[in-house]
């Protein structure tokens, strides 16, 4: 296990999580103008002039640099479970910049996440494998991971409700676990030349991919809770990377005796990240900035300020899931 590819891989996460923190604090700000085209380019264009939502943006491209870097030196079944911890890092970052402390429930998820994640990767303790792919494995296995992806939506648009969002949600992963096995084969190609790359087919594999996951994700959070898909994209997303490092790259895990502690380390991944799914801190009534408290001289005025700011907080949440969903798919492996 490389010390530069899990340094990598966390900081890429941090730098996901911040993104996503800071752009929701610009977007909590911005009242609800309604739904269309031209409602959302406006709200764009506001958006485009706050500082929190412009340093949000720049934090996505570190993040998908330092992404591509852990997957250039790293192997596909470390660098993707190791993403999982954007949950916890977007918990830290909101705390601070929301100035809510998170309740004993929602720490309690957290040490579950925490601890699954380091039970899972000491157990496994992923080889590295290879660069890139052998000659002809990619069209058997592209075959078989759309017919999944195929098999998953056409299962989720069949039902309604959680099932359609836990469905929909494991679509997505499979689709972002394959877009990041694609990036580790874009990065490995990079040794042949810079000049060589737009003439392959990985680098628009990996664009149609990366879109059909995040509108299926888009699906998934408009379809239910986020106590339904975040596990099913969560564990779907690592599972899957772990299994296509495997057929792909050649990398290996620890099995035997190793197979009871990384059964345990998915269990508590899959408990923490329910938890906080479901804790405030995901569901939208955590992520608003305390209030400015007035001068005792100006009560007269503050108490209508006061309304009018809880009443911006709530019409900015009412496009909670939207937003964070849009940051979400955009960026994630």
């Amino acid at each position: 296990m490389s010390a530069v590819t899990v340094v990598l891989a966390l900081l890429a996460a941090l730098a996901n999580a911040s993104a996503s923190v800071l752009q929701r604090r610009a977007a909590a700000d911005e009242p609800d103008g309604g739904r269309g085209a031209r409602q959302a380019l406006r709200l764009l264009a506001h958006l485009l002039r706050r500082p929190f939502w412009l340093a949000g943006a720049s934090l996505l491209a570190v993040s998908t640099v330092l992404q591509a870097g852990a997957l250039a030196v790293g192997g596909l079944a470390l660098v993707q479970p190791l993403l999982a911890s954007e949950l916890l890092f977007t918990l830290l970052v909101g705390s601070v910049v929301f100035g809510h402390a998170p309740d004993r429930r929602t720490w309690c998820a957290f040490v579950a996440l925490a601890l699954g994640l380091a039970l899972f990767l000491a157990a496994a303790a992923p080889s590295e494998g290879r660069e890139t792919t052998l000659s002809g494995r990619w069209s058997v296995t592209g075959v078989v991971l759309l017919a999944v992806v195929a098999a998953l939506t056409a299962a989720g648009v069949a039902v309604r409700g959680a099932p359609r969002a836990g469905l929909l949600g494991l679509a997505s992963a499979v689709c972002f676990a394959g877009t990041a096995a694609l990036v580790k084969e874009v990065m490995g190609r990079l040794q042949d030349g810079l000049g060589r790359l737009p003439t392959q087919w990985p680098l628009y594999a990996t664009v149609a991919l990366g879109v059909a996951g995040f509108l299926l994700l888009q699906g998934a959070l408009r379809a239910g809770t986020l106590a339904v898909s975040q596990p099913a994209l969560t564990l779907g997303d690592a599972l899957t990377s772990v299994a296509l490092g495997w057929v792909l790259f050649e990398e290996r895990i620890g099995l035997g005796g190793r197979v009871l502690p990384e059964v345990i380390g998915v269990l508590l991944i899959g408990a923490g990240t329910l938890g906080l799914a479901r804790a405030p801190s995901v569901s939208g009534a955590w992520d608003r900035a305390r209030p400015v408290r007035r001068s005792t001289a100006g009560d007269a005025g503050t108490s209508g300020d006061a309304g009018t700011s809880g009443d911006s907080g709530v019409r900015g949440d009412s496009g909670n899931t939207r937003n964070s969903g849009t940051q979400r798919g955009a960026v994630r492996r």
